[in-house]
């Protein structure tokens, strides 16, 4: 199972200094961090730790198992932020 950022996302990225695998981008240090409407996690780099959605300050993010059924197209979302990129890695 993975993890999927919902519509409400704010864009805080206090998900994003919890992830322990860094699969939660843009970060703040990338350029499209300021263009994007939400942020997204890469569920084939998803281990799962759920320390995203317990930093969320807006309940942003579910496991994708969990989403209702108006909120899973955004495990979608999520997936195809990364479709052609390679599984990011832990730094």
């Amino acid at each position: 199972m993975t993890y999927a950022i919902t519509q409400t996302c704010c864009n805080d990225a206090t998900c994003v200094a919890v992830c322990p695998v860094n699969c939660i981008h843009p970060t703040p240090e990338e350029r499209a961090f300021g263009s994007t409407e939400m942020l997204h996690i890469d569920p084939r780099a998803c281990i799962d730790c759920g320390a995203c959605a317990d930093a969320c300050p807006v309940d942003a993010i579910f496991p994708v198992d969990s989403l209702s059924a108006g909120q899973r197209e955004y495990a979608d979302i999520n997936a195809a932020y990364y479709e052609g990129a390679e599984p990011l890695a832990a730094e």
